[in-house]
């Protein structure tokens, strides 16, 4: 609380000087009301939501205008994939609302990733891979990757966006890995093999994300795979996590792991259904995963194929991790606390594992909700 005041009096100090008052001290309550509108909303849209909330204590004009720029963002939505059909359905984690629209562009497919309101779809019979989006049902066709099926895929940015490449990987033979990219347009993809590590090895349970200009894949076998598009590198770096405690019951910790990504930091979480879990950040430097207990004003929403990592969410949403599972008959998503050291609903109803979560996906939420269908309790 201290560095918000701190933060608070800076802004105040700040805008004293832009007006010229050089007694910065004298009669600072009394100037601190008094500062013009404009100066006030200027200075206060630009901080982050835990220091807006904070100004907004500092009196009554402040908090009026605090609040009139507050921006807070919206959590993603989570994506079902039908088993059978082409009904899909959305949750809304802060309304606990769900949402259903039909794709029958969709039936057959398997979700593959999802980023910046894109869904990385494979129809497994053509072995076709494409771009949707489902809030403006647009197809983005991509060139035919064969031996999908048991890889792992991912891609750096929205297809629209001449930044974005498609990445994936798997091991030949011995030490040999195979990655193959390709951008929106390609004709066919870019296929090169590269000297590995003999135990690195990929699969479904492997976790990939885009930071900092690389493609990191993390291994089951803890080995961390770092791919340089614009240079055409590999290197391959062995990143173990930190031990569970010798009481610890799950026997598949090794595939219970989600990665995302934000500001140019790793995260990691390792997750158990019958222990809290674990959240590490990657040290770059040391090439270790650090063990860290708060995650401050960001969110972690994890599933199987992507995870989200979003900042200056409202209410409890913050410093939790958001698992692919809703209870209670679709109105309470599994969270676990960071701030409480607990899950939400309570952890003994949170024996779910992770291959029963693999039909859906974190998306980012739509701007306009009018041509979604409410699924209201029967």
């Amino acid at each position: 609380m201290a560095r918000g005041r701190k933060r608070v009096k800076l802004v105040a100090d700040t805008i004293k000087k832009e007006r010229g008052d050089s007694s910065v001290d004298s009669d600072e309550q009394q100037t601190w009301s008094a500062l013009p509108i404009e100066l006030l909303e200027q200075f206060i849209s630009k901080l982050n939501l835990k220091d807006n909330i904070r100004a907004s204590a500092v009196c009554k004009c402040w908090s009026a205008v605090a609040f009139s720029v507050r921006q807070a963002n919206k959590p993603p939505w989570l994506m079902y994939m039908p088993k059978h059909g082409d009904l899909c359905e959305f949750y809304d984690p802060s309304e606990r609302k769900k949402y259903w629209l039909k794709f029958p562009e969709l039936q057959d497919s398997r979700l593959c990733y999802a980023k910046d309101g894109w869904l990385l779809m494979m129809n497994p019979k053509p072995q076709n891979i494409f771009f949707f989006c489902p809030y403006t049902r647009e197809v983005i066709k991509l060139p035919v990757l064969r031996r999908l099926a048991l890889q792992i895929i991912a891609f750096s940015a929205a297809p629209t966006s001449l930044s974005c490449v498609l990445f994936t990987v798997r091991r030949v033979v011995g030490s040999i890995v195979e990655i193959r990219t390709c951008r929106p347009g390609d004709k066919e993809w870019t296929t090169t093999n590269y000297e590995s590590h003999p135990a690195f090895d990929c699969s479904l349970f492997d976790k990939i994300v885009f930071s900092k200009g690389h493609f990191c894949c993390f291994s089951y076998t803890s080995f961390l795979g770092l791919y340089d598009h614009s240079k055409s590198s590999w290197t391959v770096h062995h990143v173990p996590l930190p031990q569970r405690p010798l009481n610890s019951y799950s026997k598949s910790w090794y595939n219970r792991k989600f990665m995302a990504e934000h500001g140019g930091i790793v995260y990691l979480v390792n997750s158990s259904s019958h222990d809290d879990p674990l959240v590490f950040k990657l040290d770059e430097t040391k090439k270790a995963w650090i063990r860290i207990e708060t995650l401050g004003n960001l969110t972690l929403f994890v599933s199987f194929y992507s995870c989200h990592a979003v900042t200056d969410l409202l209410g409890k949403m913050r410093n939790s991790v958001y698992f692919p599972k809703v209870l209670y008959y679709g109105k309470r998503c599994v969270q676990y606390s960071l701030d409480k050291e607990r899950f939400f609903p309570r952890k003994k109803l949170n024996d779910w594992e992770e291959n029963d979560t693999v039909d859906r996906i974190w998306i980012e939420a739509p701007e306009d909700l009018s041509f979604l269908y409410e699924r209201r309790k029967s």
